[in-house]
């Protein structure tokens, strides 16, 4: 029977990519023509998607336009042009965009004190868009309202109240946001291969990114320091970058700061771009008798245990397992309220870092070709003993996906075999052939993180 062990490895150099993968113009108009069928088949005459800094991915799927600094409003009807409504900064960055749509100027939606003075009215933009008296609108922001939120019903928008209110003057308004975004056949829930590839494209910045933290981190830097070695290239963030030492590491979120590393500190990082995210944490020591005297069994109480559960976790994802599959791996494994995992094991990725889960309790639904997946089980123990954490990003491809990518993307899929290769060689891990590792650290967890090259991995 496998079971987790320290080995000492060399972590290949599995290469960043020369070429961007990009969306075509044909993909966009086609993603606005099923966005048009599936509304019409939920009883909507038009669909008004709401785009802002935070929130971009929905008007960017559709257009490849993602807002910067101002509220971006989309609006879809049938046998029209698409009319994509901007503030004065998007006017001109929006002529970059790939997507095929008509520029409309909504100065309100610039920044406060910026012109206002060469507009239409909200309500007579909407009109010139298309929309007409009596029509069922579908709002489409960026949540799904569960049917645990207390209270909820159609009639909740996550838009900002003035768009809300110009809708409903219009017509009756429902949100929509399900039609893109249900994990089980969301309209963003499966990807098409260019769009796979640009996840690989992000996810192999951002995990090189931590590998230079992992290998450059010292004591005695300042957490900004650290945060120095990520070395980021610029690409569209879909978080703030997460990088914290000491008190402030349990809680996970926090930004770096002056502070100076510590030698035993605990510590965790994450950086997440449009596509990818990856995280680690781990302590700052060379090995377990750097630890505080309390929990020298670490690696044995949590970061095995860990490893054996995502392990398992690997094993068992593929096309058809169902989400309650893959829940039900991690609860029998880190069940035990010291291990203190609360989210999802597992979600959908793309644009924004979390699209929706499909991994719950009792989840039937079943993974399909196509989507990318989010390797995010987190312990969040509230204990001296800390936290560990593997989260990085793989896509689903079944027999002929898989051959679309490699036809179209060799660079990129010869990282993809190599990264399987090590996972499976090295690290001892299964993966089915359909299971596509974007990482660039692929399951590559050392707990000790002044010995970056010390990781866990399945042995007889």
């Amino acid at each position: 029977m496998t079971q987790p062990v320290l080995i000492d490895v060399d972590l290949p150099e599995f290469g960043e990519p020369s070429v961007q993968p990009s969306i075509p113009r044909a993909t966009y108009e086609a993603r606005v023509c099923a966005a048009l069928k599936r509304a019409e088949a939920a009883g909507f005459a038009a669909l008004a998607v709401y785009g802002d800094r935070e929130h971009a991915a929905n008007v960017a799927y559709l257009t490849g336009y993602d807002p910067r600094f101002e509220e971006a409003l989309l609006l879809l009807v049938p046998g029209l042009r698409p009319a994509l409504l901007v503030g004065n900064e998007g006017w001109s960055y929006a002529e970059l965009a790939a997507g095929s749509f008509d520029r409309l100027l909504c100065q309100t939606f610039s920044l406060p004190g910026q012109p206002r003075g060469n507009q239409l009215p909200l309500p007579a933009l909407l009109a010139e868009a298309g929309l007409r008296p009596g029509m069922r609108i579908g709002a489409v922001g960026w949540k799904i309202f569960e049917p645990s939120d207390p209270g909820a019903t159609e009639a909740w928008l996550d838009l900002p109240e003035f768009i809300a209110q110009a809708l409903r003057a219009i017509g009756s308004v429902a949100n929509a946001t399900a039609l893109f975004q249900n994990p089980a056949d969301g309209l963003r829930a499966i990807n098409e291969v260019d769009q796979l590839a640009c996840f690989e494209f992000a996810a192999t910045y951002s995990s090189s990114a931590l590998k230079r933290v992992l290998f450059g981190l010292r004591p005695g830097m300042s957490e900004l320091e650290a945060a120095r070695l990520m070395a980021l290239p610029g690409l569209p963030l879909a978080c703030h970058t997460m990088l914290s030492a000491g008190e402030r590491a349990s809680r996970g979120l926090p930004s770096p700061s002056a502070r100076i590393i510590r030698q035993g500190d605990p510590f965790t990082m994450a950086w997440g771009i449009q596509g990818a995210l990856n995280a680690r944490a781990g302590f700052v020591v060379r090995d377990a008798s750097e630890l505080p005297e309390g929990i020298r069994d670490y690696v044995g109480k949590l970061a095995a245990p860990y490893f054996a559960a995502v392990a398992a976790w690997y094993r068992a994802v593929g096309i058809g397992t169902t989400g309650g599959e893959l829940y039900a791996i991690i609860e029998r494994h880190l069940g035990d309220p010291f291990f203190g995992v609360g989210l999802n094991p597992g979600h959908l990725i793309h644009i924004d870092e979390w699209m929706h889960s499909p991994i719950f309790p009792d989840s039937t639904i079943a993974l399909r070709s196509g989507m990318a997946i989010q390797v995010d089980v987190i312990p969040a123990t509230h204990s001296p003993w800390f936290t560990t954490n593997i989260e990085d990003g793989i896509a689903l491809a079944d027999a002929a996906l898989r051959a679309d990518f490699a036809a179209a993307y060799p660079e990129a899929w010869r990282r993809i075999q190599a990264r399987r290769g090590f996972m499976t060689a090295m690290l001892g891990l299964e993966l089915k052939p359909e299971v596509l590792p974007f990482s660039n650290i692929p399951a590559y967890l050392p707990p000790f993180l002044l010995a970056p090259g010390r990781v866990l991995a399945l042995r007889e």
